[in-house]
């Protein structure tokens, strides 16, 4: 089904409007970025780390694993990729483990443009979501024109979701208005003619990012610009989704909402392997923003390999005997 993106409240939407003045114009988004509070880096390090130590009981450890299989979006990005491959990815988010059709489906397949349609054929009417990564990823390097061409025809294949990537170089740079005038574009390249929309994430590359300063002046720039989720990284570079990245991103989407009243959603990728990374990710989550965001409309994993550990780990709570990777499909 189309994802229909809600209207904002009045008070939201009257909230949002009343911020319209720091886009006005490069010089307003300039100071309104560089006015943002400086990051204490020792402070979220330690504090990331501290949350990482929390212990999960069994209940709350089988509850978690099967809340964050449900979060994630199962990806296949290779240049290798065939429909046979989407098939199979889409037949096992639909019962990630085929001896026990109480696991939980994925949240959403994600593949690039070629194999949109695909992937709807496959997954019918399971309810997950197809992804597409689009705007020339993963390194962002075209025209605008080539970018929004890639997501309107992720769109009209059907995709519920757009990751765009940004121009890193153009916000490196301090070009702070060709970045937030490029994510409208492509957030107007999303809509639908029947007044629904692709949700859009927008990936920032993290690891590229040189600063944490940076990760919060461009998570802000991208929720102002009208981003649905703000997302670390493509996994497709040396570093990826840190604890200390996303713990930054998750702080300033809650003062975004604090601001406007508007909710956004955040996806680490890239990196996230285990059972105890992901756990570690849902107790930020939890701590930083709360229960409402606790649910893949507002919190994603982007993974291919931890899929197979949680259903390990699954698997070991339930029958008392680790099961290893010969009792998992292979993506």
């Amino acid at each position: 089904m189309p994802i229909t993106v809600p209207a904002y409240g009045k008070e939201a939407a009257g909230r949002l409007a009343s911020m319209a003045d720091v886009t006005a114009d490069d010089g307003a988004l300039r100071r309104f970025l560089h006015g943002l509070p400086g990051v204490d880096e020792v402070g979220l390090q330690a504090r990331a780390a501290t949350l990482g130590t929390r212990s999960i009981k069994t209940t709350a450890k089988a509850y978690a694993i099967d809340l964050a299989i449900s979060m994630i979006d199962l990806t296949t990005l290779e240049g290798a990729d065939t429909p046979g491959k989407v098939r199979a990815l889409c037949a096992k988010g639909v019962h990630p483990d085929p001896t026990d059709r109480t696991a939980p489906k994925v949240a959403a397949i994600c593949v690039y443009p070629d194999m949109v349609a695909t992937a709807k054929e496959a997954l019918g009417d399971s309810g997950i979501h197809v992804a597409s990564v689009a705007t020339a990823f993963p390194a962002g390097r075209a025209a605008l024109p080539v970018k929004l061409a890639d997501t309107r025809d992720a769109v009209a294949a059907g995709a519920d979701e757009i990751d765009m990537v940004i121009d890193r170089g153009a916000f490196l740079s301090g070009r702070y208005m060709d970045v937030f005038e490029e994510i409208k574009a492509v957030k107007e390249a999303c809509a639908r003619p029947d007044g629904s929309a692709a949700h859009l994430k927008v990936i920032f590359e993290t690891g590229e990012l040189q600063t944490y300063d940076n990760v919060r002046r461009v998570s802000w720039l991208a929720m102002l610009a009208g981003a649905d989720f703000i997302k670390t990284s493509t996994g497709k570079v040396a570093v990826n989704a840190t604890p200390p990245a996303t713990l930054l991103m998750l702080e300033a989407v809650r003062d975004f909402h604090a601001a406007t009243g508007v909710q956004v959603g955040v996806k680490p990728a890239g990196g996230i392997r285990t059972t105890k990374d992901a756990i570690k990710y849902l107790v930020m989550v939890n701590e930083t923003l709360g229960e409402p965001w606790l649910t893949a409309d507002w919190f994603r994993f982007g993974a291919s390999s931890l899929l197979n550990d949680l259903l390990m780990q699954r698997q070991k709570l339930s029958s008392g005997r680790y099961s290893g990777p010969d009792y998992v499909t292979v993506d």
